[in-house]
């Protein structure tokens, strides 16, 4: 089991060095104009590469069924470890990655950044949750994972990969901690741990709630950060370039 973690993570830092250096080989050849702006953002797209092999790899295992067992196992130690009665935080907790609550969020701090003349840090924040909820719709009308019966609980619509609620707000909050950055450096850290913390909540709600499955939050946390780190990345090079 180590030794197949440590090769998995060997092939996996593999891959990302090779897209890495395939880009930078690109760029060097058709793009040079793009390696000064991509070379101060290198973190930034180094964590692009991250999250999309990353979601990727989990769906193969999601979809494949090769991480069922393990799901299923997640799941019932939750259940199990989870006090009935925090049940009604979690509710709350789900219902703030709702589009009834990310939907006048958005709009409010699009038009926030608009006023304040932020006009790069309002599209990034409007495209990344537009992009999320065009790439959850796609996702889980091609894709079919029935939700878990280990318990009773609430009724979705859709496939259950991957969790709708948790990639919205990871692409949400992803966004606002790069505005925060742009805006406020200082304040960049703070504003990164309590997009940790929603995110990390969100996913285990939907865990708690017996929705998802653990594959189903983790692939939609990587999409959820992918999406406005790359649009980001996107935007920063249209305006430099």
């Amino acid at each position: 089991m180590i030794l197949k973690l440590i090769e998995e993570s060997a092939e996996f830092a593999l891959i990302i060095a090779c897209l890495y250096l395939v880009l930078g080989a690109y760029l060097h050849r058709y793009q040079p104009l793009w390696l000064a702006p991509l070379g101060k953002r290198r973190l930034v797209v180094l964590m692009v590469f991250v999250f999309s092999v990353s979601a990727i790899k989990l769906s193969e295992d999601a979809l494949g069924g090769e991480s069922g067992p393990i799901d299923e196992s997640i799941l019932l130690f939750i259940h199990s470890h989870a006090p009935i009665y925090l049940n009604r935080f979690f509710e709350f907790i789900t219902l703030s990655g709702s589009s009834m609550a990310l939907f006048p969020l958005t709009v409010i701090t699009t038009i926030a950044l608009l006023a304040a003349r932020r006009r790069l840090e309002a599209l990034l924040v409007a495209t990344s949750l537009i992009s999320a909820t065009i790439v959850i719709y796609i996702i889980k009308t091609m894709t079919v994972r029935t939700r878990p019966t280990l318990w009773d609980a609430e009724w979705y619509w859709g496939s259950s990969f991957p969790s709708g609620h948790t990639l919205a707000v990871a692409a949400f909050a992803t966004a606002a901690v790069l505005c925060v950055g742009h805006i406020r450096p200082k304040s960049r850290n703070f504003a990164l741990l309590i997009a940790i913390l929603w995110i990390f909540l969100v996913a285990i709600s939907r865990l708690v709630l017996g929705v998802h499955w653990p594959t189903d939050v983790l692939v939609a946390v990587c999409i959820g950060a992918f999406l406005p780190l790359a649009i980001s990345v996107a935007i920063e090079l249209h305006e430099t370039i």
